[in-house]
């Protein structure tokens, strides 16, 4: 009787051996036929970089408006919300970037210490606008909004000129500080593209932006909290690190 109970024992444990063994080599076997990981992929190999212009057509005539017009002030493009707006971080820093943060203004102006004292924001006609751009556009109005940062929409198919952008910009202000020297405009309000300037514009077609609505496609999945990364390694002088 013994005998059996030890045998029965023996081949219970045998198969409960024989089952785990399994369990662990299907993982193994799925891992081994699993496409290559994102963390695999070369950074070069795999996203081949190319040189683009920073500003589309529209945003170029609008900046130098905002330059002729305001020589006295320093005009920044495409710049990241979190580089000008700082935000408590008792929540998920990540997650705000994902929001809104990583979005950029299409034009900042700020004063000669680099303080913001507006943005500007070249966007399509309202007609043309998709309902992600619109949510996404509204997302940033109301950041700015709440930052106390006036925001200056302006319209692909409207922008004004070196005069109408200071008016817009200064207001009041703009009449009691005109400059001596700004670029010379022919009306106060706003002006036609010149014919030269649109041959231009087609031949550098190739080179535009990557256009801001790249930012309506990225996945809206929430971002975990990044761990803290070991410290990096100081290559060696005379070498350097590779990319990947």
């Amino acid at each position: 009787m013994e005998l059996l109970l030890i045998a029965a024992l023996v081949l219970v444990g045998g198969l409960v051996i024989w089952k785990m063994s399994t369990r662990s080599a299907k993982p193994a076997a799925a891992k081994r036929n699993k496409p290559r990981s994102l963390e695999a992929l070369d950074t070069l190999q795999s996203w081949q970089p190319q040189a683009t212009r920073i500003l589309t057509t529209a945003e170029r005539k609008a900046y130098l408006a905002l330059r002729g017009g305001l020589p006295e002030h320093i005009i920044l493009a495409q710049v990241p919300l979190a580089r000008f707006v700082k935000v408590p971080t008792r929540h998920s820093y990540s997650e705000w970037l994902r929001r809104v943060g990583l979005l950029c203004a299409d034009l900042v102006v700020c004063d000669s210490s680099s303080q913001v004292i507006a943005v500007v924001d070249i966007r399509a006609p309202e007609a043309h606008e998709k309902e992600r751009t619109s949510q996404r556009h509204n997302r940033m109005d109301r950041v700015l909004e709440a930052a106390g940062i006036p925001l200056h929409v302006w319209r692909e198919d409207a922008l004004p000129s070196a005069t109408g952008a200071r008016n817009a910009i200064l207001g009041n202000k703009s009449s009691e500080s005109t400059p001596s020297t700004h670029a010379p405009s022919t009306t106060a309000g706003y002006q036609p593209v010149g014919r030269h300037q649109a041959d231009e514009d087609d031949g550098l077609e190739m080179r535009e932006p990557p256009p801001s609505t790249w930012f309506d496609d990225i996945d809206s999945a929430p971002a975990p909290l990044a761990p803290a990364a070991p410290p990096a390694n100081i290559p060696r002088s005379g070498s350097s690190p590779r990319i990947r």
